[in-house]
């Protein structure tokens, strides 16, 4: 390996710091109870082995002298209860018989029981939850935390207009536009009638739509909320599902009352080219399934989103949704590996869904200063595409991009307590890469007629998003408004995922992710937790994904490829890593993450198949966790809808990564804010080293052997760390993970500001 000095970036205005309780803007009190619980958890409650499964924020809220103002807990006739999120063991009784009874003996209630997660949404007296959480039968207990939206120049930024993508005159496109695709969109909801959804011929492409706010925990009227004593979860079996989806199915009614998710949509698959203003998305002809977790407000529970992707996983196959976006995140204090969110889309990802998320808008903190480890749930799992945003300051060139300030920074920082009491950070690689997500236009939300006397809260409580277009007396059915965000970028990478998979149909979400990565645009003067591996590039991304197999999806089901097997397609290369945008000529960055906090690169991840590209397969530091998906086979059609899911640690030997590859972790070096290397390596900085040959070419490989991962002959270090519980000489104190305020919005507008126009983080960056 070349070792190499790293340039210093001197920019005293910008101070990190880790994310932490007081560090949020409207942070609540409960901050202080949950990081004194970090430091003793056990002190917290009682039951054999309890604390350790039990969430902090919710261990803060049973210790709490007083029920904090939560929406998930409350007190009633003088008992403390509180709605959580129960993870069973995988060997469990699929039923969860026992446990349900438990539960309601506790003198709780069991709402619902998940497809994507083997999990439950209950409600329980607080001074239960420890009893539940000390059974063998239980992994882990969550609060069901509140889940919040997170806040064409587009298609040429990115590179969707060029020759290898799609041209387009006034009336027509040609070339890729998410033809035959499914994107789900999990939000607020989707103005159907919107001429931006229609097709060439004037009909909605919102195929369908359904609406997970009236099921769940609250039920029609709110009749079942904080009721005790219920148990109203059935098995997901096959009728059970069918009797739902007809429960929640939307007909002609559907409208978004938030306005959020009719932009998020827009965003991905809008075709506006009709208009002065070309408002079309990435995808303009994909199709879009309307899947409402968020209510009017804008705001939903966790509940109500895990049923969501349930909805999605099941129906997968029958619509051929194979994208799903998630513009929303909870907050949570969690790791990964316990995260009802997280956990719920790796089953999404293993049943071949690519899953985008936003990062988040918290990287900005209340004092201008940059505030590192902001990534929300479920954006800190790792086999989702986290996307953060990238300005482009209102031009088509690159050259002047830069990472909004108030995109959320990695690591990601969730905690996991061990049965002794010590806390451990995954300290993962996140965001993996930005996209435009500043002052991006789309489609407003209006009642079903269109009238611009019903628009939606959102372009009606900030009249100043639309008014460049022409305010309300835009057309009916034709209004269009600005919104920035996370949540704005990453439907720009949904609609782009769209766009590979109707090029190569065989593409699986880790490798989507990885052609992502590689062909990105890394942006001067950010670091990799900044951008991860840079800015997307639709033009590149496409060109590789043409010259790859067609049937690589199909295979890794089937058993047929084997590592190091060939991927390019008869007759292809690996295309020329660069790309011209707009009269701009750059270099694919060549950065990829994998293993959670590990870089690679070089072409031999695409010329060779790299068995981390199986969906069901995620390498995080030392293990390996595989998921496996079963679905009925006696249905008509055979094997369409799925029966279960579950998860377990791969310890067996298995090849992660071929010889070939380029190891480039150690080429970051370990991590300095400072000196700029590992967490705080400029991606600009690294991708030129790998482009002029640094790195080290694996000559083995990367081996699991007896569950650990192991790369030429030595055990794989567990990545970047950032040292825990001390002042580091770089001026910032490391944070006790992240717990974020009741009802922080992961948006584009934080908290909404209703008594003003001039919401920065609404407008984003000038």
């Amino acid at each position: 390996m070349e070792s190499r000095p790293l340039p210093r970036r001197t920019e005293p205005s910008r101070r990190p710091r880790l994310a932490n309780a007081s560090g949020w803007r409207g942070a609540i009190c409960l901050a202080s109870v949950v990081f004194a619980l970090a430091a003793a958890p056990a002190r917290a409650v009682s039951g054999n082995g309890a604390p350790s499964k039990i969430a902090i924020d919710l261990l803060g809220v049973i210790a709490a002298p007083t029920t904090p103002v939560l929406n998930w807990a409350n007190t009633v006739q003088g008992v403390r209860y509180v709605k959580a999120l129960i993870v069973a063991n995988n060997n469990a009784d699929p039923t969860l018989a026992g446990l349900r009874a438990a539960v309601v003996a506790d003198g709780g209630t069991v709402y619902y029981q998940f497809l994507s997660v083997t999990a439950l949404s209950v409600m329980l007296p607080a001074n239960q939850i420890a009893n539940i959480a000390a059974r063998p039968d239980v992994q882990s207990v969550s609060p069901n935390r509140l889940a919040l939206r997170t806040s064409s120049t587009l298609e040429y930024v990115t590179g969707a207009i060029s020759p290898a993508v799609r041209t387009y005159g006034r009336s027509a496109y040609s070339g890729l536009d998410g033809t035959g695709v499914g994107i789900a969109v999990l939000d607020s909801g989707i103005a159907w009638n919107h001429r931006n959804m229609s097709n060439a011929y004037g009909a909605s492409r919102v195929v369908h739509a359904v609406n997970m706010t009236l099921t769940g925990d609250v039920g029609l009227g709110g009749l079942r909320a904080w009721t005790p004593g219920l148990d109203l979860a059935s098995l997901p079996d096959i009728d059970a599902l069918a009797s739902l989806d007809s429960t929640i199915n939307i007909t002609g009614l559907q409208r978004d009352y938030y306005g959020h998710g009719t932009h998020v949509a827009s965003v991905a698959a809008g075709r506006g080219f009709y208009q002065g203003t070309d408002s079309t998305g990435i995808a303009p002809n994909a199709s879009l399934f309307d899947v409402e977790v968020l209510g009017a407000d804008g705001s939903g529970q966790v509940s109500d989103v895990l049923e969501g992707i349930d909805w999605v996983i099941y129906h997968a196959k029958q619509y051929n949704i194979r994208v799903m976006n998630l513009s929303l995140a909870a907050d949570s204090t969690e790791s990964y590996t316990t995260d009802p969110l997280c956990r719920a889309v790796r089953s999404a990802v293993a049943a071949g869904i690519t899953v985008v998320v936003a990062a988040g808008n918290f990287g900005k903190g209340p004092n201008g200063t940059e505030v590192y480890g902001s990534i929300s749930s479920p954006g800190d799992e790792p086999s989702v595409i986290t996307v953060g945003s990238a300005n482009t300051h209102g031009t088509i060139t690159r050259s002047d991009d830069s990472v909004n300030f108030f995109s959320s920074r990695g690591p990601t920082r969730g905690v996991s307590l061990d049965p002794d009491g010590s806390v451990d950070y995954d300290n993962l690689i996140k965001p993996d890469l930005v996209a435009p997500g500043n002052k991006i236009v789309g489609a407003v939300a209006s009642d079903i007629l269109g009238s611009p006397l019903n628009w939606a809260w959102l372009p009606a409580t900030y009249p100043i998003l639309s008014a460049p277009y022409g305010g309300k007396s835009q057309p009916w059915d034709q209004q269009l408004f600005n919104l920035s965000g996370t949540s704005i970028a990453a439907p720009a990478v949904a609609g782009t995922a769209a766009l590979l998979l109707q090029a190569n149909p065989g593409l699986t979400p880790p490798l989507i992710k990885a052609i992502l990565q590689y062909t990105a645009q890394p942006l001067a003067g950010n670091f990799l937790i900044e951008q991860g591996a840079g800015e997307l590039n639709i033009e590149g991304a496409v060109r590789l994904a043409k010259a790859l197999r067609t049937d690589i999806g199909p295979a890794i089901a089937a058993g047929t490829i084997h590592a190091g097997d060939n991927l390019l397609a008869p007759g292809k290369a690996i295309p020329t890593p660069s790309t011209t945008i707009n009269g701009e000529t750059f270099q694919w960055g060549r950065i990829v993450t994998a293993g959670g906090s590990h870089l690679f690169s070089g072409s031999t991840l695409f010329t060779q198949y790299q068995p981390i590209y199986d969906p069901g397969i995620v390498w995080v530091n030392q293990g390996v966790l595989r998921t496996t998906v079963t679905y009925w086979p006696a249905t008509v059609p055979a094997n369409t809808y799925v029966q279960s899911i579950a998860s377990a640690p791969i310890l067996q030997n298995e090849v992660l990564v071929t010889p070939g590859v380029v190891w480039a972790t150690s080429l970051a070096g370990s991590t300095s804010y400072v000196g700029q290397t590992g967490f705080f390596v400029p991606s600009a900085t690294l991708s030129n080293w790998l482009v002029s040959g640094s790195g080290t070419v694996l000559t083995k490989g990367v081996v699991l052997s007896n569950g650990m991962a192991i790369a030429e002959g030595m055990a794989v270090a567990e990545g970047f760390a950032i040292a825990e519980g001390m002042a580091v000489a770089e001026g910032f104190a490391i944070a006790e993970g992240i717990a974020v305020a009741e009802g922080m919005a992961v948006s584009e507008s934080g908290q909404p500001n209703v008594t003003g126009v001039d919401d920065s983080s609404l407008m984003g960056e000038p």
